[in-house]
């Protein structure tokens, strides 16, 4: 999977970065290299849910994938 991520100069200094696709994911970064690390994070963080919320059956397969 592809994600378009959108960089911005923050006023304070350093960068800030949003992605589109995902309503609400941001983070932020000092330098390029912080961000680019913090941009991984917060999309896993996103995109994350907790299964142990969700009633699953016996029946049911709980399955990570890769995209």
């Amino acid at each position: 999977m592809k994600l378009k991520v959108i960089i911005h100069d923050a006023e304070e200094g350093g960068y800030w970065a949003e992605v589109p696709a995902i309503e609400g994911c941001a983070t932020q970064g000092d330098t390029f290299e912080d961000l680019l690390e913090n941009i991984y994070e917060a999309i896993e963080g996103c995109l994350s849910v907790d299964v142990a919320s969700i009633e699953v059956t016996e029946k049911d397969r709980v399955m990570e994938i890769a995209v």
